[in-house]
């Protein structure tokens, strides 16, 4: 057995079942292999960065790793953003990247670069494996890395894939989180007892259905205030589920949230800080004196956490708030972020997965959804835009019996608008809306917040209406049926038709522009 046979053979004994990849020239005996291993379902991309958020769509559906299959060090940079995104949402992906045979390695050829350097930017876990003999047991444990939460790339020369010799590896390490959060949890109680102003962070595995029932009676029981991350990995919301408010995106927003808390414990997120620094502006968001813990250094154990926490304050087990059915009405006349919001509110689907980067067009849409059918949020964890397709991607790829609704910025969608051929490809269920403001508005903000200013042709730089976009066009181009949409009954009759019917679809929804 040579050793791309094993590491095929080791990843679908563990589980891992399906490869996002774009591969090349030292891929190829692990390809080949493909013919012999039928559990493993191979996906094109057409772009490394869409294979990397495929990736990390997957797995936050899923909750188990897909593996990618990059080439060398240039295809593992073309994948870093969405891998960067996967890191911050701590996605298990188990990242293969091929390399030159060892022998070659030391020649200096021209695909020749520091795989290893550029891996450590976005993994956990950095593995090379230096021959046939050891890629099965490498395997595993890149396995039982990635699912601890985050990237495990695992190296593979040629000569280690196309030699003979290997041996499919162990079974892999299941991750169950330590087992006690006890003094934690007794530090918790006495913060939420205290009588100041307290707060819980939500992040992570926090952040389920069994999380938020659990936060929800804390809260109730206690007066605390309920808050998640600004950009949550996969927040579940909807009707008959807890309602959380989510950490503003700009700093004074989150500020005026945090502001006059004596605590805040946090339940598998990080303590907040601002997303960039800006002039006269703070970069940690907590007021001063306010006492920062973690409830769980864990976020398997995040659940069960938040439930010993809510049992030892008494809470009654009933007490957590759940939020109404209701949606918007189905809106009517011009297009702007609002009815747009209120069109996605009237019609998402039970157990529709959204995947939202509609970015600062996309302003309206929680609140308009709040009510609706439960359904999933993933969203933009590690700030690199162009994931909003690929995770739609993948998301339809670990969950074929869901409807899936991609929220998606003109700006954004180009970085990795291959992701409709894939789509297509393998007619996956991914409706897309296309915020069509023909600009990158978030710049605009940007320059102001920061203290720039530009009256000349700088501001040339945000806007990509020259020439114009012809989203509809590169849709059908891709194979996905495209429809332009300049007014909120053509959105709601394009929706409707979208998601009564499976495969991919994509809206152009035309704004109003530098919205």
């Amino acid at each position: 057995m040579n050793g791309a046979h094993a590491l095929l053979r080791t990843l679908v004994a563990n589980g891992v079942d399906t490869c996002f990849t774009n591969p090349g020239t030292s891929e190829m005996h692990f390809v080949a292999a493909l013919d012999d291993v039928p559990e493993m379902r191979p996906i094109l991309a057409l772009f490394e960065g869409v294979a990397t958020g495929a990736a990390d769509g997957y797995g936050r559906m899923a909750g188990r790793p897909a593996a990618t299959l990059l080439h060398l060090g240039p295809g593992l940079g073309n994948g870093l953003a969405n891998l960067h995104n996967a890191r911050r949402a701590r996605t298990p992906i188990v990242n293969i990247v091929g390399d030159h045979a060892t022998y070659h390695q030391a020649l200096d050829a021209p695909l020749a670069s520091d795989i290893v350097g550029v891996a450590r930017n976005v993994s956990r876990w950095i593995r090379e494996s230096k021959g046939p003999e050891t890629v099965g047991a490498d395997a595993a444990e890149a396995i039982s890395e990635a699912r601890r939460g985050g990237v495990a790339t695992l190296i593979l020369p040629a000569d280690a894939s196309w030699s003979e010799g290997a041996q499919p590896g162990p079974e892999a390490i299941a991750h169950v989180g330590f087992i006690s959060f006890a003094d934690e949890v007794e530090l918790a109680v006495k913060a939420l007892r205290s009588g100041e102003p307290t707060a819980l962070l939500l992040g992570g595995k926090a952040l389920t259905e069994r999380g938020l029932l659990a936060a929800s009676r804390v809260a109730q029981a206690t007066g605390a205030k309920l808050l998640c991350e600004t950009f949550p990995a996969r927040l579940v919301r909807g009707a008959g589920l807890p309602a959380v408010e989510r950490l503003g995106y700009l700093a004074e927003f989150a500020v005026a949230q945090l502001q006059g808390l004596r605590n805040l414990v946090l339940v598998d997120a990080k303590e907040p800080v601002s997303f960039f620094a800006y002039p006269n502006l703070p970069s940690e968001l907590a007021p001063e004196g306010c006492e920062i813990r973690d409830l769980v250094a864990d976020g398997v154990l995040a659940e069960a956490a938040l439930e010993a926490l809510a049992d030892a304050l008494g809470a009654p087990a009933d007490g957590a708030v759940r939020t109404p059915a209701a949606r918007p009405d189905r809106p009517s006349g011009a297009l702007n972020p609002e009815t747009i919001a209120n069109a996605i509110g009237a019609l998402l689907p039970e157990g529709a997965i959204v995947s939202d980067e509609a970015n600062t067009a996309g302003l309206f849409v929680s609140g308009a959804t709040a009510g609706a059918p439960r359904h999933d949020w993933l969203t933009l964890t590690g700030g690199a835009i162009g994931q909003g397709m690929p995770v739609a991607t993948g998301a339809a790829v670990a969950c074929p019996d869901r409807k899936v609704l991609n929220l998606q910025a003109d700006g954004s969608a180009m970085y990795t608008i291959q992701s409709l051929w894939t789509q297509a490809r393998e007619n996956l269920d991914v409706t897309t809306i296309i915020f069509d403001n023909r600009s990158y508005a978030i710049l605009s903000l940007e320059l102001s917040r920061v203290g720039a200013r530009t009256d000349g042709n700088a501001a040339d730089l945000f806007d990509i209406s020259r020439p114009p976009l012809d989203f509809v066009s590169l849709a059908r181009g891709m194979g996905v049926d495209g429809t332009r949409a300049e007014t909120a009954d053509e959105l709601v009759r394009a929706l409707e038709h979208a998601l009564s019917e499976p495969g991919p679809h994509l809206i152009d929804a035309i704004l109003p522009a530098r919205l």
